[in-house]
């Protein structure tokens, strides 16, 4: 267990040390302005972790990137969650989709981005890395597609559906990680060799990708925290959505795969702990940009982040001894 231990705390750790600096910096009466976080938050959009996950495709083997089952398991595990966190709020809430919508990308966006690439590596080593990209390029098309045209169907927006659609498609398309995955795949293809200056580079950013993802997810969470009667207000109202996220998305994961067929155990592994991520901090920016359920998804951060600390450890001690169940249907 200490073991565990040792591999998961450094991870809250510095999420902790962002949240309780950011906190501290308030209480002094010195704030930090959310802007001073835009070059830290490009910095790792734009430079870190697309050298990250550039780096690890472009050393992958080919052959292990044409992965269809997998692809069709993750990605249909988080459509269920979002669909299941969607009902659940349509019916809370009276058939408000906009309330829905926002709840279910609560339900099913981890931290695949911030946290879960580090944790990953870490726990499991390099063969996370094929599936980590898979799950994150699929998931984000998934979501980021399911969004706008939800919110179109509501009435939240004025703008034609096609018009909505080309653009949520642009947006997909040149987003830093999906560009840096194709990139990535471009080179496990040719086979390129970066200049050994060049590679030194990316593996400078690499390594800098999780601490300073972490640390900003923290100070993130720290400064669009309300308060915590605010959380304790709409605790039991998101539970259920942390429920879908933390507990049935792994669990579904696993069943899904293993009715798709025979994986191996790595790749099960990653897939559960992606799924059990804590909800992203992406959730918090649908839920401001669109101007619904803001309450409710910045608390679902702060404290599915809280809670985390518990399942994803639980996760990680099943991981390390191989205790987690896989292939479950076997043939």
């Amino acid at each position: 267990m200490i073991q565990v231990l040792n591999l998961a705390m450094p991870f809250f750790g510095l999420i902790a040390l962002g949240f309780f600096t950011a906190r501290f910096k308030a209480w002094r009466g010195t704030a930090i302005p959310e802007s001073g976080l835009a070059w830290m938050n490009f910095f790792l959009i734009y430079v870190a972790l697309p050298a990250l996950f550039y780096r690890i495709l472009a050393k992958t083997p080919l052959e292990k990137l044409n992965n269809v089952p997998f692809v069709v398991g993750t990605t249909l595990a988080t459509y269920t969650v979002f669909a299941l966190g969607f009902a659940y709020v349509m019916w809370r809430s009276r058939g408000n989709m906009r309330f829905a919508t926002v709840a279910g990308v609560c339900a099913a966006y981890g931290n695949i981005g911030y946290m879960g690439p580090g944790l990953a590596f870490s726990t499991i080593g390099p063969e996370a890395a094929v599936p980590v990209a898979l799950i994150f390029c699929f998931d984000n098309i998934l979501l980021f597609s399911l969004v706008p045209l939800l919110m179109a169907l509501s009435g939240g927006s004025r703008r034609s559906l096609g018009s909505i659609m080309l653009e949520t498609t642009v947006g997909i398309i040149s987003h830093p990680f999906i560009l840096a995955t194709l990139a990535g795949v471009a080179s496990a293809m040719v086979k390129f060799e970066p200049p050994e200056m060049l590679d030194r580079l990316l593996a400078f950013l690499q390594s800098a990708a999780a601490p300073v993802a972490l640390f900003t997810l923290g100070v993130t969470v720290a400064l669009r925290m309300e308060s915590f009667a605010a959380l304790a207000r709409v605790a039991t109202a998101i539970s259920p959505i942390l429920i879908l996220k933390l507990i049935i998305h792994p669990v579904l994961v696993i069943v899904i795969l293993s009715a798709l067929g025979t994986f191996e155990p790595s790749w099960i592994f990653t897939a559960a702990l992606m799924a059990c991520l804590p909800p992203a901090l992406n959730v918090f920016i649908i839920a401001r940009h669109y101007d619904t359920w803001v309450e409710e998804a910045s608390n679902a951060v702060l404290l599915g982040t809280v809670v985390s600390v518990v399942t994803l450890t639980s996760v990680l001690y099943l991981v390390k001894h191989e205790m987690l169940p896989i292939n479950l249907f076997p043939a």
